[in-house]
């Protein structure tokens, strides 16, 4: 596997993913009814992001996407010494390493530019398999908003603060 920097061709393979994967309503506080067009606009900053910025792909040896995550600053001015990141994995490649990859992948970036700890701001309780996989690269849940999350089968679920000191 290798993570490059995304183009504006990879955008073809990952829409489709991401699409499912929004309109899901599962693990994203973005609108279940998000357009492509406002997905990939850059200004928006959905998920292609302009410099600071950025946004990766990782994929096989015939360059088909497997999964994608942007990372950006978490906060503007006295804040934006802290990361932060979001991933997406194409469901048919889940379980092969993908997400732990790009998250390490992120972290590596994130102490590189010389931020100072990693934040995620929404992570869905209910979405035990990043919350597992996020602790086991050293993030801590460091407080949960109560019903922050209208999962669409189990109803109004937590969203986890989590954090990893750089």
């Amino acid at each position: 596997m290798l993570i490059r920097e995304a183009t504006g061709q990879d955008w073809a393979a990952i829409w489709p993913f991401f699409r499912d994967i929004v309109a899901a309503g599962e693990t994203f506080t973005f609108p279940a009814e998000l357009a492509e067009e406002q997905a990939r606009d850059e200004a928006q900053g959905w998920w292609l992001l302009p410099e600071p910025g950025r946004t990766v792909v990782a994929v096989d040896e015939a360059d088909v996407v497997l999964g994608t995550a942007k990372m950006n600053r978490n906060h503007m001015g006295n804040g934006s010494h802290i990361a932060s990141a979001s991933y997406m994995v194409a469901p048919r490649y889940s379980g092969r390493g993908v997400g732990r990859a790009l998250c390490a992948h992120t972290v590596d970036w994130a102490r590189a530019e010389g931020y100072r700890a990693m934040q995620f701001n929404a992570v869905v309780e209910t979405n035990v398999h990043a919350v597992r996989l996020y602790q086991s690269l050293g993030f801590e849940v460091i407080g949960t908003l109560p019903e922050g999350f209208n999962h669409p089968t189990d109803g109004y679920v937590g969203l986890h603060i989590m954090h990893k000191r750089l």
